[in-house]
């Protein structure tokens, strides 16, 4: 495979480092026709599904990009904004606050989002970031807890995009910080600000994406991570045990994923007579389909109609000062040794 063209090269004192904010993507517009590349794209991928190609291929094409483009994309109309895709708008926030929050402390860096089955790609990003004279790149993912599903699947993309190059930069990769003790802070602000708001609940609910659990017993360390992140946060919120608890959400398919599943848990507190729940998505830094479709609606409905008397999303971090606070601390901490100050 031929290399492609470099840019010109920078002289030493012109050399920049950057950050690459990765998140996982969303499409362009609610319409089936938008969706579809994006599901086909994102289902496609061997660390998001891991059943064997020629079987999956039949499914995927077979069934599901023929069926799940509309359904999900009313599901995404029901939650954009006038200037689109909630993630993106989210990631590309964080992204700026990021580099303004360097800035003030001195560094000199270029910070830039991209998602890995949309637009901006990673791979655009890169390039983008290569013509501008950088020579180093920390990526930082919008996945506090690892997941080879996740976390693993963005490296394969950095990867693949180096497969093309004849000058490679300097690299590094942030593979988790779910016990960063910052992020555990900022969670806890966002419950106690919603609380000295609302009054606290009956129960408090932490919803993680799920992941099937047979990655667990393959290695997969996501569970371990989602639950270090859940304890930390119960632990600075001095919640008992009885007082909350953790689900897994976004169930795809037949095959057992971990558990217990949110839906069914709401299900059972509203049912049990439970009378408020408040439900947090720590894995999620910025809010998206996951948390303001699946949770605020669909999870309020299933826990009133069952009996539950009143339902409180928290949102997700998105822009608080807490939360930038606590990405600027792991971006700064991963760049120790670069030459980010000015010379």
């Amino acid at each position: 495979m031929p290399f492609r063209p470099e840019p010109p090269a920078v002289s030493p004192a012109d050399e920049r480092v950057a950050v690459l904010w990765c998140n996982l993507g969303s499409p362009d517009e609610p319409t089936a026709r938008a969706v579809r590349p994006y599901l086909s794209q994102f289902l496609h991928d061997p660390r998001v599904v891991e059943i064997p190609r020629a079987i999956w291929c039949l499914i995927l094409h077979g069934i599901i990009l023929r069926t799940r483009p509309a359904r999900s994309a009313a599901k995404y109309a029901s939650v954009w904004l006038p200037e689109g895709s909630p993630l993106k708008l989210w990631t590309h926030r964080q992204a700026v606050l990021l580099a303004g929050w360097l800035g003030e402390r001195g560094h000199r860096v270029i910070v830039r989002d991209a998602m890995r089955y949309a637009s901006p790609s990673i791979a655009s990003q890169l390039d983008a970031l290569k013509a501008e004279g950088v020579t180093r790149v920390l990526v930082l993912q919008a996945y506090p807890q690892y997941s080879a599903t996740t976390t693993a699947s963005v490296i394969d993309a950095v990867n693949d995009w180096m497969r093309t190059l004849r000058r490679l930069p300097e690299l590094r990769f942030v593979n988790q910080y779910h016990d960063e003790p910052l992020y555990i802070e900022a969670l806890a602000q966002s419950v106690l600000a919603h609380w000295q708001q609302h009054g606290q609940p009956d129960q408090l609910v932490m919803s993680f994406h799920g992941i099937p659990a047979r990655n667990i017993q393959l290695g997969d360390p996501y569970q371990a991570q989602c639950l270090e992140t859940a304890r930390l946060l119960a632990e600075r919120l001095q919640l008992s045990p009885d007082q909350h608890r953790v689900t897994f959400q976004s169930r795809f398919g037949r095959a057992t994923w971990l558990e217990p599943y949110t839906e069914p848990t709401l299900r059972l507190l509203g049912a049990s007579g439970t009378g408020r729940v408040d439900v947090i998505c720590p894995g999620f830094p910025a809010d998206c389909l996951e948390t303001l479709e699946e949770i605020a609606m669909e999870g309020r409905d299933a826990f009133l109609q069952a009996g539950g008397k009143e339902f409180h999303y928290i949102p997700a971090l998105n822009d608080s000062p807490a939360w930038i606070t606590a990405l600027c601390a792991v971006a700064e901490r991963n760049l120790a040794g670069w030459p980010t100050y000015p010379a």
